[in-house]
């Protein structure tokens, strides 16, 4: 999190005070967002505190290794099963709540919300288990999807969204 001096390009004035923020195992970008704006709410008094004393330094940014982030596409959301399931995992939460990493489940897109490292392997894409517990396989390994989304209904868990979706053990994603 970081208060700096505003200047004309897009995030390029010196940092006047920072503070590093750990991403968790478990973390979302709503989780991370919430923490983040908490954090940051947290700096500010500190910063008009040393602002008034005449105390900032100002750092400047790097030059070089900066990066402008282009817009999610629907394409790059879309699960692709064959990544390393820990790699899944972090694109479900780096997504999650928007734009929604999504699969496509009998030609119906569903987003995947909120997820976890499972045990099991098979066939990439294939349901390892669909009845208390929706276990998807992965390149290595697999992940457990704990809450997805249809479009047009609200947020499930795995259980509630396979006792009114139609998934089976061995099907294919």
């Amino acid at each position: 999190v970081q208060v700096m001096r505003m200047e004309e390009g897009l995030d390029t004035g010196p940092v006047l005070l920072s503070e590093t923020v750990e991403i968790r195992a478990d973390d979302t970008v709503a989780s991370l967002h919430d923490r983040l704006a908490l954090i940051g709410a947290q700096l500010l008094p500190r910063f008009l505190s040393a602002l008034e004393r005449g105390v900032l330094v100002e750092t400047p940014q790097a030059a070089t290794g900066v990066a402008y982030a282009e817009k999610i596409k629907p394409a790059e959301a879309r699960i692709d099963w064959r990544r390393p399931a820990t790699e899944v995992d972090r694109h479900i939460r780096g997504l999650s709540p928007f734009p929604g990493a999504w699969f496509e489940a009998n030609g119906e897109r569903v987003k995947a919300m909120l997820s976890k490292v499972g045990a099991g392997s098979g066939a990439p894409g294939e349901i390892l288990q669909a009845d208390d517990r929706l276990v998807i396989a992965c390149g290595e390994g697999a992940v457990e999807l704990l809450k997805v989304q249809r479009a047009g209904k609200g947020v499930q868990d795995g259980a509630a969204f396979l006792r009114g979706y139609p998934l089976a053990k061995g099907d294919r994603l």
